[in-house]
């Protein structure tokens, strides 16, 4: 079984999201057989390299919301991340584009790598404080993650992987995402937002029992949607 996994770096319901479908998977009689892309996702593509400023009040500004309220958003979502054994610190985020992680993503999928470098790229965003747009920052993720240096800078200093991350937004488009994450299991049932690892495995056993078109489970569920994350 392939599971098609549509995310973005800077979307910390994308984190958790991995971490309660891995639960599911772990408890999946068939877990062995699930295999994992990660499809590319940009919340806002228009994004600079590296946003300046303080985080909460980016976040104030964009929900039209008071930084307090602002600041209690990150508190509970760090409160259901801890749930999930993930460290949150919105304090230390450094947001920027993410076209070039998700770039890197495709060259690591090219070298079956690519579950170890999404793990590093949210962890370097979400929990170190990393400037997840900077090139530095993902050659130095690329590099834990085992790529091979001159390959990274090659991507990095070029165009390369460009097409695919495109053919994934729109493939993304066609399937109707506008929020991540987004699960689809062998192009037959999906999965829409963090949902429970419950809920994730009885779509993992139901994408195994089942075929046909697809069919969208967990509307509303927790989601990042257009640069916007849910609580």
């Amino acid at each position: 079984m392939n599971v098609e996994i549509w995310s973005d770096i800077v979307c910390p319901w994308c984190y958790i999201g991995k971490r309660r479908f891995e639960t599911a998977v772990s408890t999946f009689p068939h877990g062995d057989d699930v295999e994992i892309t990660w499809r590319s996702f940009e919340l806002d593509p228009d994004a600079p390299r590296r946003r300046d400023g303080d985080l909460v009040g980016h976040l104030a500004r964009k929900y039209g919301i008071a930084p307090e309220q602002a600041r209690a958003k990150q508190g509970q979502l760090t409160e259901l991340a801890a749930h999930e054994g993930l460290d949150f610190r919105f304090d230390l985020a450094q947001p920027g584009n993410t076209l070039d992680a998700h770039r890197l993503l495709h060259l690591a999928a090219d070298h079956d790598l690519q579950a170890g470098l999404k793990e590093r790229l949210l962890a370097a965003y979400l929990t170190d404080g990393a400037p997840i747009g900077e090139p530095g920052t993902l050659a130095r993720v690329g590099q834990d993650a085992g790529l091979d240096p001159a390959d990274v800078r090659r991507v990095l200093d070029s165009d390369t992987y460009l097409a695919e991350v495109r053919a994934d937004e729109r493939r993304a488009a066609e399937l109707g995402i506008t929020g991540v994450p987004f699960f689809v299991f062998d192009r037959k049932y999906a999965v829409s937002g963090a949902q429970s690892p419950e809920v994730l495995l009885g779509a993992l056993e139901q994408a195994w029992s089942e075929s046909g078109s697809l069919v969208v489970a967990g509307g509303g569920a927790a989601s990042c949607e257009g640069d916007r994350c849910s609580t």
